[in-house]
């Protein structure tokens, strides 16, 4: 009767302790973990599962030699593991269970006391057992299958400066910038010592200016041996690959990206040392435009993010430093169409030149209206305007759009096949801007080319059987909306496009065979691009306007393009050597920094 007594006055005690102290009036909360330890040391205490944990405790003491007394073994050791677990696994899911279901009182004993009678405690015991019972179980089986140790050896796989090749000897890469300094006076190298630098460092001739630059060179006008290997060895140790050590070159310290300023000391040592724009020497106030043109064809292709900050990851991703490459071994510029052609510039800022009809630098909506005889819609062009696809918050709030905004038109207008055009072309007609083109939004930009057609006397399509139409010609993958991913899989984006916004290349489709427009569409293999093809076509026009204006002989300058008489023998020079390589403008100097390149596209 004592121990009984006792029993009952420790469970009491044990059962008060299962509720959470609450200040006077709240009502009591169970703690659940205290509940739940309740249970198992009422579990524990049974001597039925002593002995069971005994012996199951000696069956795994077994096991273990078994498994790792002899490393050789091979596969008889582990059926015999696995024979062993499963008749471990019986005895815990087995053995223990049977006392549990008999619901029998408990035994005295020396262990922890039952709090309550067996009566009302045994179902829980029998839900903690097949609890426990259950963890031990997969625990058993990840033994079974996890390897003991190889899980906590994953290689590297992210390498954001490139993947490490095999270990470069830096210090014979130093001996021998060391030893092509030794040719300089005072072991000091200018820009133009630094062609040979730059081959000594195993990079393409037009890397010199970056190197140069990096290694502090434009503040004293040289780079001693010893700043610029102290620059490279610090490259060579933390750049891998050429994306990597091309951005560590032209970024600003403490960035991992470059902005388009980035840029500019580079492609002005293109501009001064290329042998295929030798004469733009002469015609100073020009290079800002040809390098505001290079950078923005860069971004445009490059910077797939549309973020302004092209990353290691994007230039590793694109073929700029393969063209920068080819500068060497190409004399002629223009055989380089993606980013340095001078034809290519030619043309963009003769078209920007006919619209920007105060010479500013800057055109507005009814400028832009002007492109291709009003051939884009007004309901675009306000689109452009709006700055979905534009830079620069001060030309905006203007109301104006920049030549480096031009620039992206421009391409974009004339090769909507391209990623980045489509992209373009997509934000603006994403109106509301959820990411997908809905029947309202073509609607609303169709409806103007029906007003554009019935001034022309011709009859429009109804916007119902041209949106058949579209829609067979995308196929977009869900009903009632045409996606980004969709218009990309498509191969006649053009013609989508063209039937919105642009009137003249609408009716030039309608006019064209739809085979041939497939077999356009699916020559993907195609050398020339769109954009090529009317660079070279609208190049041409131009060199025969200007022959048959034959400025040359009776003196007059062109509105389009004014040169002074003082550089007149320079360009006619050129223009006998390739045809038209004249400026087209006469304007100051324009500091790059106007075109906001710091900010985002939006």
């Amino acid at each position: 009767m004592a121990e009984h007594s006792r029993q009952r006055r420790e469970g009491v005690e044990l059962q008060k302790g299962n509720w959470q102290k609450m200040s006077p009036g709240k009502v009591l909360q169970p703690a659940v973990k205290m509940k739940v330890d309740e249970l198992f040391l009422c579990w524990l205490s049974q001597p039925a599962t002593q002995l069971t944990l005994k012996d199951c405790l000696r069956r795994i003491k077994n096991k273990e030699k078994t498994e790792f007394g002899n490393t050789d073994s091979g596969n008889s050791k582990n059926e015999s593991f696995t024979s062993k677990s499963s008749n471990s696994k019986q005895c815990i899911l087995g053995d223990t269970r049977l006392p549990l279901m008999s619901f029998s009182p408990p035994q005295p004993s020396t262990t922890l006391p039952l709090a309550t009678p067996a009566s009302s405690r045994n179902i829980s015991n029998v839900r903690t057992a097949r609890r426990s019972s259950g963890t031990k179980e997969v625990q058993a089986k990840k033994e079974e299958t996890l390897p003991p140790s190889h899980s906590q050896n994953i290689p590297t796989f992210y390498f954001p400066r490139g993947c490490p090749k095999e270990k470069v000897n830096i210090d014979a890469v130093i001996a021998k910038i060391e030893k092509t300094f030794s040719e300089f006076p005072n072991e000091r190298a200018t820009l133009e010592d630094m062609g040979k630098v730059a081959k000594a460092c195993e990079c393409p001739l037009y890397w010199k200016g970056p190197l140069f630059y990096c290694a502090g060179g434009e503040r004293t006008g040289y780079v001693s041996v010893h700043k610029f290997v102290a620059m490279w060895r610090k490259v060579l140790q933390t750049c891998y690959d050429d994306a990597a050590k091309f951005v560590h070159l032209l970024m600003n310290p403490g960035c991992n990206y470059l902005v388009q300023e980035d840029f500019i000391p580079f492609l002005q040592d293109v501009v001064n040392s290329h042998p295929g724009l030798s004469f733009l020497k002469e015609a100073s106030e020009f290079h800002s435009r040809y390098i505001t043109t290079v950078i923005q064809r860069i971004f445009y292709t490059v910077n797939r993010s549309w973020s302004g900050k092209i990353t290691c990851n994007e230039l590793r991703k694109s073929n700029f430093l393969q063209n920068v490459a080819l500068l060497e071994e190409e004399a002629d510029i223009n055989q380089l169409t993606e980013y340095f052609s001078y034809e290519h510039f030619y043309v963009i800022y003769c078209k920007f030149w006919e619209l920007d009809t105060d010479h500013d630098l800057y055109i507005d909506r009814k400028d832009l209206a002007r492109h291709n005889d009003y051939a884009i819609s007004t309901r675009m062009i306000e689109r452009i305007f709006s700055g979905a696809v534009t830079r620069g918050r001060k030309a905006q709030k203007d109301g104006k759009i920049s030549y480096a905004d031009f620039v992206w038109f421009l391409i974009s207008e004339e090769d909507k096949k391209t990623p980045t055009s489509i992209e373009y072309w997509f934000r603006c007609m994403d109106l509301d801007g959820d990411g997908a083109l809905s029947m309202y939004e073509l609607e609303y930009f169709y409806e103007e080319q029906c007003q554009k057609l019935d001034n022309m006397a011709i009859e429009p399509l109804p916007f119902e059987d041209c949106l058949c139409q579209m829609l067979d010609l995308v196929k977009p993958q869900h009903e009632g909306k045409i996606t980004l991913h969709d218009l990309k899989r498509c191969k006649l984006t053009n013609v989508f496009f063209d039937t919105f916004f642009n009137i003249e290349k609408y009716l030039d489709h309608e006019q064209k065979d739809q085979f041939s427009m497939l077999r356009d569409g699916e020559g993907e293999s195609q050398e020339v691009s769109d954009w090529e093809k009317y660079a070279a076509e609208e190049y041409d026009i131009l060199v025969a306007e200007e022959a048959a204006s034959d400025q040359w002989n009776d003196g007059y300058e062109a509105e389009l393009n004014p040169v002074d008489h003082q550089k007149a023998s320079v360009l006619k020079y050129q223009m006998e050597k390739r045809p038209f390589f004249e400026m087209p403008s006469h304007l100051a100097d324009v500091d790059l920094d106007e075109y906001d390149y710091d900010e985002d596209f939006e």
